[in-house]
């Protein structure tokens, strides 16, 4: 007996055509040394650095996760560690240029998958079902 799927699997299988392209394309630009999760890390990094504790509670990890892979980051060159001027025993994680180009990649690959979906759905569509997640962020994204 198969059911229709819930509502979570209808909003995960866009998102995960949309990464599994963004990846695809990636590994095609040379930028295939860095895994989803070290993915979800470097998402976070913010354009003037994110302290470790920041991207460990964002990307819903522990702080020692966000550590190895920030690690991993570092070693492959995406990111760099500087003091926190705020706070002289804190650091701050901060994009690398090899991580700025790789979200330029990526960026124009999210940009033509939703100009795709936009003339699947239709313009009208599209911007309805923008305006809805948008709403959904704010009883679900804590950092919006």
């Amino acid at each position: 007996m198969e059911s229709e799927p819930n509502t979570g699997v209808l909003l995960f299988l866009p998102y995960r055509a949309l990464e599994d392209r963004v990846f695809a394309a990636l590994a095609e630009a040379g930028f295939d040394d860095f895994t989803p999760a070290q993915a979800r890390v470097l998402q976070r990094v913010g354009p003037d650095g994110t302290r470790l504790t920041e991207l460990a509670e964002q990307a819903q990890v522990t702080k020692q996760t966000a550590g190895f892979l920030v690690d991993q980051l570092e070693k492959s060159g995406y990111v760099t560690r500087k003091p926190d001027p705020t706070d002289g025993r804190a650091r701050l994680v901060c994009g690398a240029a090899k991580a700025w180009a790789a979200k330029e990649v990526a960026d124009a690959v999210v940009a033509e998958v939703e100009r795709e979906w936009a003339r699947h759905l239709g313009a009208r569509r599209m911007g309805q079902l923008r305006e809805a997640l948008t709403l959904l962020r704010e009883i679900t994204d804590p950092w919006a």
